[in-house]
């Protein structure tokens, strides 16, 4: 075979591979949606269920990594999605059910919880601060201002969930509290409590993963 040849069937493989590199990333990342989870309508309005975990279902991909996953009211219908749907400009309820325990906060600012309106209960007592040693996670959308703090399930609780789905049964702080959302839009929401056990700082694995413990609220 000629240089030239050679020169011509390489530029050929070249653009090949590149061509399947951009089919796949087309498939995998354009066209495959992630799916979400949109808040309830209750009679007070939409209501936001969510609850953290220490550890991922057993099926997952990653099943010991933390995690956020959206649930029901009453923590029975499981779905490990971080994608949350609100409406804009309207009063949001959240409740967010806690299983996992303390971390601390590195941080002792993000104690307070700031960008709510009214209270924030933690097992129906609200609080304005938390002890900075308490939250196992935080639940915040840096840009609308939003930062609540999670405390820890007690870590000497007998009934502790290990592994998603959790009931109620099992030991958890609930946290709810309500806030306004801004215009239509996507936004970042993300945990600030470097959680991630065995990756460097706490900040690698599921800080890092949408999905897990970092996600968007889709304003519709």
């Amino acid at each position: 075979m000629s240089a030239t040849a050679k020169r011509a069937l390489w530029a050929t493989i070249a653009a090949a591979v590149v061509c399947v590199a951009i089919g796949l990333y087309i498939g995998l990342y354009l066209v495959n949606v992630p799916g979400s989870v949109a808040a309830v309508q209750t009679s007070s309005g939409p209501h936001l269920y969510l609850a953290t975990v220490p550890a991922a279902a057993l099926n997952d991909p990653h099943p010991t990594w933390v995690s956020y996953y959206g649930v029901n009211a009453t923590s029975s219908d499981w779905r490990h999605n971080t994608t949350f749907v609100v409406p804009a400009n309207t009063l949001v309820h959240v409740t967010i059910y806690q299983y996992d325990t303390a971390t601390g906060l590195r941080n002792n600012f993000l104690s307070q919880p700031a960008g709510t309106v009214g209270p924030v209960d933690f097992n129906g007592t609200p609080m304005s601060v938390v002890d900075p040693a308490s939250p196992g996670h935080t639940f915040a959308i840096p840009q609308i201002g939003l930062s609540v703090p999670l405390p820890g399930a007690p870590a000497n609780a007998k009934n502790l969930c290990a592994n998603a789905p959790c009931s109620l049964s099992e030991a958890h702080v609930a946290v709810t509290f309500t806030f306004r959302t801004p215009a239509k839009g996507l936004y970042r929401w993300q945990c600030f409590v470097p959680c991630a056990a065995g990756f460097i700082d706490g900040n690698g694995g599921p800080m890092q993963t949408v999905g897990y413990m970092g996600g968007f609220i889709k304003v519709i």
